[in-house]
């Protein structure tokens, strides 16, 4: 008896009920994250939580398989925003929260606001400061499929100096002020910084955050100030660095942009008042720089609203927001590496999409801020490996919106398609 033909038959059956159905997205315009040109007519292949094949034309599907029709859209890798606080939403009364809401307030808070942040388009966020850790716990929430949202890089709460931007207690009365140190991520000498930072990777944090110099939004008169000695910066930057985490300061000011460069961090966040002195230390260097242009528009306007920001408050907005776009173009035309990040939660979350406009607005054309946002965003993280670019073996994030982007940017506020990890969230 031939049993070949028997055979056969049995492989064929077998592997047609065990090999799962693909997704075929069929994208009009695809811009990969890596070449420099869109290409016209592509099929994207997902299996599963991955891209499989990035193939030209329109790929006719196979039984069972699932086709998502995008020919009339563009087609991008998952943006990723590099500088959110998903916990945090400035507004009149931000001030006074901080004696009213507790950890599971601002943890819901910033799942609200996650679900929001995925639905513009944005797959992966770098988490910049947080109460109470609340976006460790959403991370994980998100990652277990407890919650929607992006992919959450966290550094939990921001490391500062007494007095510093991220002192909470700042504007509190004495009574409530106490002080605070390295285990509530207020720090003073290299001492207290590295416990600082071994208490964040034991917390569980992705990443560090410091402020390197004075902000905008705290009831501190000064915006610039450097806020760490150089011992202290090298100290958690050293230390970060032993523990395998990545970097990230806060800086307005010049002083402290020079300090934290010259220390080794990983990127610069708003980076308002940087000399060519800077610029250059930053090529050097290889540091990233992540613009925000939203918050700086934003607390600019808010500025001008009669009592919405304190008194305090104001001249620092109104300041440092101008200032912002024109550091932008500089740095821009002289090469720094830029990441895309927003500072969303000072802007409105979901509206992490218009940093493009403004990027593009200020001299740099659409392919190079998608690429800000994508491939650029990826190696800052550090994740350039499995996000950041639709390539066979990469994570299926995908984000679309009708229309030629390249054309006309303000298109990404119209967001008609995300996928995250092979899954639909928006169809």
């Amino acid at each position: 008896m031939n049993r070949l033909p028997l055979l056969a038959a049995l492989v064929f059956f077998t592997t047609a009920v065990l090999s799962p159905a693909r997704t075929l997205v069929h994208a009009g315009l695809l811009i990969d994250g890596v070449s420099a040109t869109p290409k016209k007519a592509m099929t994207v292949v997902v299996d599963g939580d991955r891209i499989t094949a990035v193939q030209a034309g329109y790929t006719a599907p196979a039984a069972g398989d699932t086709v998502i029709d995008l020919t009339s859209a563009t087609v991008m890798p998952g943006w990723i925003d590099t500088h959110v606080h998903l916990d945090y939403v400035q507004s009149a009364t931000t001030y006074s929260e901080r004696f009213t809401m507790n950890p599971g307030d601002y943890a819901l808070r910033a799942a609200f606001n996650a679900r929001k942040t995925l639905l513009a388009g944005f797959t992966t966020v770098r988490n910049l400061g947080d109460t109470e850790n609340s976006t460790i716990a959403l991370r994980n929430a998100i990652a277990a499929g407890w919650v929607v949202g992006p992919r959450i890089y966290t550094a939990g709460k921001t490391i500062a100096t007494t007095g510093g931007h991220a002192d909470w207690t700042n504007g509190a009365s004495r009574k409530l002020m106490g002080d605070p140190g390295p285990l509530d991520s207020v720090i003073n000498g290299p001492d207290e910084a590295r416990k600082a930072v071994r208490q964040h990777y034991k917390e569980g944090v992705d990443l560090i955050k410091i402020t390197a110099t004075g902000g905008v939004l705290d009831l501190s008169a000064n915006g610039q100030n450097a806020q760490f000695t150089p011992e202290e910066m090298r100290a958690l930057v050293e230390t970060a660095h032993e523990y395998g985490l990545k970097v990230a300061a806060h800086a307005h000011g010049t002083e402290g942009m020079k300090r934290a460069v010259e220390a080794g961090v990983d990127s610069i966040e708003h980076g308002t008042f940087m000399t060519d002195e800077v610029v250059a230390l930053m090529k050097q260097h290889g540091t990233y720089y992540v613009p925000t242009l939203s918050a700086g528009r934003w607390v600019m306007e808010k500025a001008r609203v009669p009592g919405f920001l304190p008194a305090i408050v104001v001249p620092k907005a109104l300041m440092i927001g101008p200032i912002m776009q024109g550091t932008f173009q500089r740095a821009y035309q002289a090469g720094v590496k830029i990441a895309f990040g927003t500072d969303q939660g000072v802007a409105a979350h979901g509206d992490n999409a218009l940093e493009f406009v403004y990027m593009v607005e200020a001299g740099m054309p659409p392919m190079q801020a998608i690429q800000c946002a994508t491939l650029e965003a990826a190696k800052l993280i550090g994740v350039e490996k499995s996000l950041g670019t639709v390539e066979a073996g990469k994570f299926a994030d995908l984000t679309a919106v009708p229309g030629d982007v390249l054309a006309d940017i303000k298109l990404v506020s119209k967001v008609s398609f995300v996928m995250k990890g092979g899954v639909v969230y928006r169809p």
